[in-house]
Formats: structure tokens, sequence, C-alpha cells
């Protein structure tokens, strides 16, 4: 399967601006491609900065339905084993690999996970456990400023830990001109994190253009690419 699993420091880093990116710029240049997001939460708070919500956002740069981009979702703002406990409902493991390989064929496929790489689905099943199990490479977004330097070492350990091939990081917000510690960070991650370590400032709102835009000035076409 042609695709990435992007994934995230934490929540909040902008894991759905640089998939939507990346998405823009893959139909831009022709590319076939469809996306998944195994669930969605807090769907009861209003989006900020005219900014959609997740699923929405991706379907709209993959011309699928939201329902089809997201397969449960939910209204707390909550972790999504937490989500679905509340709602009465299981989210299904074998469900969602299903999903994904059904969409990724004869397409690219992006899949974005829910948070941080060990964020439950279910009790006993991760986001990282998905990336298993689809196999595909994963890209890690995270902030510029402090605090990422441990937060990404970490997770790309882990990662590793798990057999997950990094395509690279995504250092989202970047700000221009960048300062000391950013510039620093970025170094180090790519150092001691032995990956590439890539950039995407902050975009004002969705605009299709202005991501198609962005996600061409990153280097998508060999994450996807199986070694």
């Amino acid at each position: 399967m042609r695709g990435v699993l992007v994934t995230g420091t934490d929540t909040g880093v902008g894991k759905t601006v640089v998939s939507a990116a990346v998405l823009a710029a893959m139909r831009a240049a022709g590319e076939t491609a469809a996306a998944i997001k195994p669930a969605v939460s807090g769907l009861d708070e209003d989006p900020e900065g005219g900014w959609p919500a997740d699923h929405e956002l991706l379907a709209r740069e993959t011309g699928w339905a939201p329902g089809e981009v997201a397969p449960y979702t939910f209204g707390p703002a909550v972790s999504p084993h937490l989500a679905a406990e509340l709602a009465g409902t299981e989210i299904e493991p074998e469900r969602l690999v299903d999903l994904a390989r059904t969409a990724g064929a004869g397409r690219t496929l992006v899949v974005e996970g829910v948070g941080g790489l060990l964020v439950p689905l279910t009790p006993a099943y991760s986001v990282c456990d998905l990336g298993v199990d689809l196999g595909l490479p994963l890209l890690l977004v995270a902030r510029p400023g402090l605090g990422t330097i441990n937060h990404t070492l970490l997770t790309l350990a882990h990662a590793r830990s798990r057999g997950l091939r990094v395509a690279a990081v995504v250092l989202n917000r970047w700000p221009e001109p960048a300062g000391t510690i950013e510039r620093s960070n970025r170094a180090t991650i790519e150092q001691l994190g032995e990956v590439e370590v890539e950039t995407l400032a902050e975009l004002p709102g969705p605009d299709p253009e202005l991501l198609a835009s962005a996600g061409a000035r990153l280097p998508w076409r060999s994450w996807v690419e199986q070694p």
C-alpha cells in the first residue's frame, strides 16, 4: 500500500493541516489520493480560526464524504476510547484496517492518527498498533518551540521499537524568521533522531490553493514510497 501515516507528538500540533496540505499537493500533481482518520472527537466544540472539523477538511481535499473519511465521530473532546465508551459503542480495529486498505487500493493513502502515537483507540489498540497493521511510513508532526526535542525523540524511539519506518518529521507553524531555539531544535532533532526534518509555516486558513502550495514544498513523493 502506498501512503503515509501522520501522527503527532501531542494533540493540537497540526496533524490535520499537514495532512491536508500533503493531500492538496497530491491532487494538484494529478495524484489519486484518499484519506482516513480512525476517529474524530470534540465535535461538540466550535472549530477555531475558520478551520472545519478534521474529517471535513480531509474530505474536501480528497473529494470524499466526511463519513467516508472518519468512520467514528464523537462529540466530547476526549480520547477516542473514552469517547466510544461514553457513546456506548466500540471502535473496531479490524474495521479500521479494512477501511484503510480499501481506501488505499489504487490510491495514495494518507491516514491521520488521533493525538499522539500511543493514544488508545480502544483500551487494547493504539494509533501505533494501527500503523503496524497497515505498514505505512510514519510522518511525525511536532511543534518547533521549547519542549519539542524530548517529545519528538521519544515518539521516534517508540515508533522504531515497533518496527515502523519513519519517513520524516515536520515542524509545524514554523516562524519566519526562525529564532535561535527553533533552528537549534530542528538541527538537534535531525542529528539525534537521525531523521529528515522539514518545516511548514502557519497557514491563515483552509484555502485550497494555500494548502496545495504549502504541501508542494514538502517532499511528499519520497515519503509515500515503500523502500
